[in-house]
C-alpha cells in the first residue's frame, strides 16, 4: 500500500509542482490548504479564495483530493500578536519564520496526521536528511531561492515525517515541470512580503492596528531635522522615505537612519560615512540548535542575518548569558527582531532572534 503524503497547497506554482512531483513518485498524495488569514486586500478582494480556487484547479488536473483547513485564529495568536508586539518593541520581526513554527509544522502536521499522513510535504526550496533517527535540514540546490532561513527555529519532532519535493530542483525546472503538465499555476507570480499584507501598502496596513506616534528626527549632535511617522515604520540603514524634505548632509550625501530612540520617540539618522551602521558583532538570547546544540562552545561558522544575503564566515560563543557572534567581516545595518541564521556547509544548524548589534 502506498505511503501517504499529505502536501501543504498554497496555491502556488511550488506546491503544485511538489504535489504533482510527489504523485508520479507513487505516494498516495492529499492536498491541504491552510487559511491563515481571512482579511481582504485593498480591492475588496479575499486573496484566500482565488489560492483555494487555483489549489482546485492543480488537485483536479493531478487527479488527488484536496481539504481545506482554517488556523486563522491560531495565526492571529501566536503569529500576528508577537508581529504587533515587536514592532510596539521597536524591533522588526520576521513573522514568516514563526508561521512556519507555529502553524505549518505543528498544527498543519497535526491535521495531516489526522488525515492519516505518513509523512507530510510543503514546496519550499530546502533539502531534508532523515538518518539514523536525526533529522538535518540542508540547503536547496537553487541557492537563489534556499528557504531554510525561513525553518531555522523548527525542532527535530517538527522535522520528523517532513519531504521537501523542490529541494534538488532550480526554480526554472518547477516553472518548465508546471507548464509541461497544463498546471494552472504554471505562469503564477510569486508571493512576496508577508502572506497578510501581500500587495498592499505596509504603512496603511500597520496604522490599522498600531496607532502612529509622530516624533522627531535629529542628528547624531542633537540637531532636529525633520519628524518622523512613527518608530515603527523605519529600519535601520533605511534611507528613502525619511521625510526630511530633501535636506542633505554638509557633503552632500543622504541620511540613512542609524537608531531608534524608543524612550524618547527619536528616530536618530546620519550621513556621509556607513561606519556608524557597521558591527562587529552581534548576541542574541537563545538559539534553536539543528540537530542539537554543539559540544563545542565556541566554534565557526557561516551566518546569515538578513534573508536577502550571501553567507558570511564568522564565530559563535556558547555562554551562559547567551549566545555572541563576531564577524569575520563588520557587517551593515544588523537589527535586532531580525533572526541570525547558522550554517555549516550545506546543513543549516540553527538560528535566533537577534537581540541587539555589537560595535
Amino acid at each position: 500500500m502506498a505511503k501517504r503524503v499529505v502536501v501543504g497547497l498554497s496555491g502556488g506554482v511550488d506546491s503544485s509542482v511538489a504535489a504533482l512531483l510527489l504523485k508520479e513518485q507513487g505516494y498516495d498524495v492529499v492536498g491541504l490548504y491552510m487559511s491563515n488569514w481571512e482579511e481582504t486586500d485593498e480591492c475588496g478582494h479575499c486573496t484566500g479564495e482565488q489560492d483555494f480556487d487555483d489549489v482546485r484547479r492543480v488537485a483536479n488536473a493531478i487527479g488527488i483530493p484536496y481539504y481545506s483547513v482554517n488556523f486563522a485564529k491560531q495565526y492571529y495568536d501566536r503569529v500576528f500578536t508577537y508581529f504587533l508586539e515587536e514592532y510596539n518593541a521597536g524591533r522588526t520581526p520576521n513573522p514568516d519564520v514563526l508561521c512556519n513554527r507555529e502553524i505549518k509544522f505543528k498544527d498543519f502536521k497535526q491535521e495531516a496526521l489526522r488525515l492519516g499522513a505518513d509523512f507530510i510535504a510543503t514546496g519550499h526550496y530546502c533539502d531534508i536528511l532523515h538518518q539514523d533517527g536525526i533529522h538535518y535540514l540542508l540547503k536547496a540546490k537553487d541557492q537563489n531561492k534556499d528557504q531554510t532561513y525561513f525553518l531555522n527555529q523548527l525542532s527535530q519532532e517538527q522535522l520528523d515525517k517532513v519531504l521537501f519535493p523542490l529541494g534538488k530542483l532550480e526554480k526554472s525546472q518547477v516553472r518548465e515541470i508546471a507548464l509541461k503538465h497544463g498546471l494552472a499555476t504554471a505562469e503564477k507570480k510569486d508571493s512576496t512580503g508577508i502572506c497578510f499584507i501581500g500587495e498592499r501598502n505596509f504603512r496603511n496596513f500597520l496604522q490599522n492596528y498600531i496607532p502612529n506616534k509622530k516624533g522627531k528626527i535629529k542628528t547624531v549632535d542633537g540637531k532636529v531635522i525633520g519628524e518622523h511617522l512613527g518608530l515603527m515604520y523605519y529600519t535601520i540603514g533605511q534611507r528613502r522615505g525619511l521625510n526630511i524634505g530633501g535636506q542633505k548632509g554638509d557633503d552632500g550625501s543622504r541620511w540613512f537612519v542609524i537608531e531608534k530612540d524608543l524612550k524618547n520617540n527619536v528616530l536618530i539618522v546620519a550621513h556621509g560615512s556607513e561606519e556608524k551602521l557597521y558591527s562587529k558583532g552581534l548576541y542574541m538570547k537563545r538559539v534553536n540548535w539543528i540537530p542539537f546544540e554543539p559540544k563545542e562552545k565556541e566554534f565557526t561558522c557561516t551566518g546569515k542575518f538578513r534573508y536577502r544575503q550571501p553567507e558570511q564566515n564568522c564565530k559563535v560563543k556558547i555562554l551562559q548569558d547567551g549566545i555572541y557572534v563576531e564577524f569575520e567581516e563588520k557587517q551593515r545595518a544588523i537589527t535586532e527582531g531580525q533572526f541570525a541564521v547558522f550554517y555549516s556547509g550545506d546543513k543549516c544548524i540553527g538560528g535566533g532572534v537577534i537581540e541587539k548589534a555589537i560595535f
